[in-house]
């Protein structure tokens, strides 16, 4: 059954709030707070509680969206966004209409912040959130696609994209939007620790030890594995960023760990040697000693591969053998 857009009947009587959230891919409680800070509300008031949005009403939020993409403030966005004009809306289907082409010829497509591509609308509205610099949406929407989608998935499918489109964005602009990746990078680890149990609620086994190369700074990848085998109550110490050698060997001598991952964005921070000496640790009595298994993950890695290095490609493989490990 085609949708209440594809019929031409989604406008009689105008789209509410979550349903003008949901095609704008930004939490309801940011479409209301627009509407309250910059006066980009529907034009129309009906009576009741239930506020409704026409063609020409999300339009105008569609080009603030597409304004503040630029790097432009929102309110000056939604100042903008007021004053061009109501857009006009198609008879037919009760859209927006394309734009007219210039008088130079054809019209040219409207410049965006973020090359998005096929990413999920969930992607897009996270970037336009970072993009604003906007917490509370960016929190929001952060939360609610880790709750629909699960850790897992939520990570490859729409966190990941986000993530990319934005370093794409920064290594073509210079240091132009350095800001809204580390704004973003930020956020995701605080969504992504939330979703951590406390430390008394973990099961009884085998430790996993998560920590960078030293050298290594780019954490989130691995604070995606913490929270995904916290998620689960499996026992984990995540040692962050630039662990020293010495420092990541005394770690793995105190905690007897079942399992070393090792977190490497650059081949000049990965190193063979470290991952093969930690391999070869042992633990516990005689007749019946221990050693970890060791994980190196991130593109650093690649061309490194060893015998008795295990080398996952993505966050769901490398879960898949830490709770092998763990069973096991």
């Amino acid at each position: 059954m085609a949708s209440p857009d594809e019929q031409g009947l989604g406008w009689q009587g105008g789209l509410t709030t979550g349903e003008v959230a949901r095609r704008l891919g930004v939490a309801p409680t940011t479409v209301r707070s627009w509407d309250r800070r910059y006066g980009v509300g529907p034009d129309v008031h009906t009576g009741g509680k239930h506020r409704r949005w026409t063609a020409a009403d999300v339009a105008r939020l569609e080009r603030m969206c597409a304004l503040t993409a630029t790097g432009l403030p929102p309110a000056e966005a939604a100042r903008l966004a007021r004053h061009e004009g109501r857009p006009a809306v198609d008879a037919a289907s009760g859209l927006p209409a394309p734009p007219r082409p210039s008088r130079g010829g054809a019209s040219r497509p409207a410049r965006t912040g973020l090359q998005m591509g096929g990413a999920r609308q969930e992607s897009k509205g996270l970037a336009r959130a970072a993009l604003r610099l906007d917490a509370a949406a960016l929190d929001a929407l952060l939360d609610s696609v880790i709750a629909d989608y699960g850790l897992v998935a939520a990570w490859h499918e729409v966190i990941m994209p986000t993530l990319q489109a934005v370093g794409r964005k920064w290594e073509t602009s210079g240091e132009k939007y350095i800001e809204v990746e580390h704004f973003l990078s930020w956020h995701i680890a605080v969504a992504l620790r939330r979703c951590v149990r406390p430390a008394d609620g973990e099961r009884s086994g085998p430790t996993s030890l998560l920590a960078c190369v030293p050298g290594e700074n780019h954490t989130l990848p691995l604070e995606a594995l913490a929270a995904t085998l916290g998620e689960r109550g499996l026992p984990v110490r995540m040692f962050g960023a630039a662990l020293p050698g010495e420092a990541l060997v005394e770690a793995v001598r105190r905690t007897g760990p079942a399992a070393i991952c090792l977190w490497a964005q650059s081949r000049t921070t990965a190193s063979r040697p470290l991952a093969q000496h930690l391999a070869a640790m042992e633990w516990g009595i005689r007749g019946a000693r221990r050693h970890p298994v060791v994980l190196t993950l991130g593109p650093g890695w690649t061309g490194q591969t060893a015998h008795g290095l295990l080398r996952p490609l993505t966050l769901a493989d490398a879960l898949a053998a830490l709770e092998s490990i763990a069973a096991g």
